[in-house]
């Protein structure tokens, strides 16, 4: 299902970079999910789900296939197309919405939110996580990898503008309301698409609500 939000101007100039950039490419960041996303699925009980900045639907489709119930929304027309029609092809079902994120508000609570490299300036990030915090239910999971501020040594994808990477004290941060059960550092080889391809630096966060 697809719903129409109207987009902020500021949102009009970067929806537009990224309807040409997956309009350019069969596929961005690949058809299949993020491993630190798939295995928080494989291993948890299935539930209700929300998923920011969603794109061509790759884990949103990971997740309808296990049985979750899934939310999503990106602001690019043209990576929510293609996820509605790979996953009628998959017979697949999410609802996935037009939305802005810097107007983004909790409209209900879910099981688990995932943000998968959903990386923000300071301004759009701390109210956005926020609301992140308020559509989690209690028992919930946050489920997070991002891009780390190392990740400017490397060619393997992300923000060049540092400003716009993370650390593991910024989100703890952000998310001191939440119960941490993981937040590292890493580096891994990534293998998504043309666009994540290669050594990277990311930081991993697992956290719960009580």
């Amino acid at each position: 299902m697809f719903t129409l939000q109207v987009l902020t101007s500021k949102a009009l100039i970067m929806q537009d970079f990224w309807n040409q950039r997956y309009s350019d490419n069969e596929t961005v960041y690949g058809i299949n999910p993020n491993k630190y996303f798939q295995t928080f699925i494989d291993t948890h009980e299935k539930g209700s789900l929300l998923l920011a900045a969603e794109g061509e639907g790759r884990n949103a489709m990971y997740a309808a296939s296990k049985g979750w119930q899934v939310d999503a929304f990106d602001f690019s027309e043209v990576a929510i197309k293609k996820a509605l029609q790979l996953a009628e092809i998959n017979n697949l079902h999410f609802n996935y919405e037009l939305k802005d994120i810097t107007t983004y508000k909790a409209g209900k609570e879910y099981d688990a939110v995932g943000l998968i490299y959903v990386h923000l300036a300071h301004t759009i990030r701390i109210p956005f996580h926020k609301e992140i915090i308020r559509s989690i239910k209690k028992g919930g999971y946050l489920i997070l990898e991002a891009f780390s501020k190392e990740q400017i040594n490397f060619t393997s994808g992300g923000p060049t503008n540092i400003d716009l990477l993370y650390n593991k004290e910024l989100l703890l941060e952000d998310f001191k309301e939440l119960s941490v059960l993981s937040c590292t550092k890493e580096e891994i080889f990534l293998d998504e698409g043309d666009f994540h391809k290669g050594k990277a630096s990311v930081v991993r966060l697992l956290a719960q609500k009580l």
